[in-house]
């Protein structure tokens, strides 16, 4: 049986042990499962594995939290979460370190700022309120259109973006009324069990619930009765999972899922200015994001010299430990994702396809290093085109007409993001404009804001998360119609 624990501020929590966060304590575990540092292949810490039992105490737990918590006023939520964001703050050092540690991502490029952006969300969705709308008003009567609460909410976050992807949910969540049960995936589970620590000592019990396990904790969160909403962020195959298992309960549900996002460059464009916008576009985070640019298409004119200066400036980029402060990319986070990208690269070999950088795994060393692979030209129907591959691999393809390449750019089943690259400001809007996608960058990428709505379209995912459209989402529209 697990025994219940005092939450603690200090900065040595963040050796370890870890514990589940549960109604206000923190909570041990009878099983654990290892966590594995990508750089170097070994268990990096024991994270705690919840039984169904602990699930369904978090839940019943959030559940009657949200009776005191919906009342409270929105001034006094706010200032919970701006404690919050303060307590994070606190620690926020610490945080990025476990970062690196357990995501594999560069400490100061990449990491640093994950955790600064989650710190500044939060506090910026506090401030942020849903105002009652006047709709209707006449000589009988007003018509007022309130955004409640909706109860208790059920997030399910991936391994690439541990911190952001699940603070993007909590803050809105916890800032319109409702209590959350976090299930972390149990490859990147550590900051998310320090963040839940954290939260015991901010928020009334109950608030906020962080759950690691197994990825069999993940359909109970989506099937519970008592789960109002399940705000998932991972793969689109998973989110087809999680939206049948919410069927049964008619829950709501976000669902932010995979892309296949292609970088449109127009004949006009100032191809050599713009490289190092592309590159990271496409291998920032080891190429570990939904919103990378999976695909870049380059009009033939321009396509030998770009190729050649894209390389040129890959070659400039250390790979390597992400506590290392000269490398730009960092270890491919898991062997799941490791193997799946080797699949790949075997794929493009088998296919006599052209490899102008990269190709080869040094399977001697420590750790899930893939190195900068660039492909030349594959076929359209090639896997390493019709596919996302979620690391650094990318395709570069070859156009000849405008109208062509924004046609192979919606040739997918996905529609996260795209972008598209020219002199002409209008002209590239214009074609921007046809692409598929629910954002799309004109000579800028990755761009976002917290007033900005983020999500995709086809099978990207269903709903948005920021943004007043985001917010909403974490509520119920009720129109209250008052008698003069």
């Amino acid at each position: 049986m697990s025994a219940t624990l005092k939450a603690t501020q200090s900065a040595s929590i963040f050796d370890g042990p870890y514990y589940l966060s549960i109604a206000g304590k923190l909570v041990e575990t009878k099983d654990t499962f290892d966590v594995i540092n990508p750089a170097t292949g070994k268990v990096l810490a024991q994270a705690p594995s919840a039984t169904a039992e602990q699930l369904d105490e978090a839940i019943a737990s959030a559940k009657t939290a949200f009776k005191s918590w919906s009342a409270l006023s929105y001034d006094d939520r706010q200032g919970y979460l701006d404690r919050y964001a303060d307590a994070l703050q606190e620690n926020r050092d610490d945080l990025v370190r476990l970062l690196t540690l357990e995501q594999g991502k560069p400490l100061q490029t990449m990491a640093a700022p994950e955790v600064d952006q989650a710190i500044s969300y939060i506090r910026q969705i506090a401030a942020r309120r849903i105002p009652v709308e006047i709709v209707e008003e006449n000589d009988s009567h007003i018509v007022e259109l309130h955004h409640v609460p909706l109860g208790v909410v059920g997030g399910i976050t991936p391994w690439n973006f541990p911190v952001l992807l699940a603070l993007w949910k909590v803050a809105p969540a916890l800032i319109t009324g409702n209590t959350f049960v976090l299930k972390p995936t149990p490859f990147t589970p550590l900051t998310a069990l320090r963040f839940g620590e954290i939260a015991q000592n901010v928020f009334p019990e109950g608030v906020l619930s962080v759950v690691s396990g197994d990825d069999a904790l993940g359909p109970q969160l989506s099937n519970h009765p008592d789960i109002a909403k399940i705000s998932f962020t991972g793969s689109t195959e998973t989110g087809r999972h999680v939206l049948r298992a919410a069927a049964g309960t008619i829950k709501r549900v976000t669902l932010e899922l995979g892309g296949n996002d292609a970088a449109i460059v127009l004949p006009d464009a100032d191809y050599k200015a713009i490289i190092p916008q592309l590159f990271w576009g496409a291998f920032g985070h080891q190429g570990q994001w939904c919103i990378g640019i999976k695909r870049l298409y380059i009009p033939r004119s321009l396509h030998t010299d770009f190729v050649k200066k894209f390389v040129a400036y890959a070659k400039t980029v250390k790979v390597g430990d992400g506590l290392d402060p000269d490398v730009g990319i960092g270890p491919v986070q898991n062997k799941m994702q490791f193997d799946k990208l080797k699949s790949f690269l075997a794929d493009i070999k088998a296919n006599g396809q052209t490899i102008v950088l990269g190709g080869e795994v040094d399977e001697s060393q420590p750790g899930y290093f893939f190195p900068v692979t660039i492909v030349d030209n594959p076929p359209e129907d090639s896997m390493i085109v019709q596919e996302e591959q979620f690391g650094p691999i990318l395709p570069i393809i070859v156009y000849d007409e405008v109208d062509d390449a924004v046609n192979r750019a919606n040739d997918s089943i996905y529609g996260l993001g795209g972008s598209v690259w020219g002199r002409d400001t209008m002209a590239a809007v214009a074609v921007a404009n046809r692409v598929e996608a629910g954002m799309v960058w004109v000579n800028e990428i990755h761009t976002m804001g917290v007033d900005i709505p983020f999500g995709g379209v086809k099978q990207s995912g269903l709903g948005t998360e920021h943004g007043r459209e985001g917010r909403e989402l974490f509520t119920n529209p009720k129109s209250l119609f008052i008698r003069k």
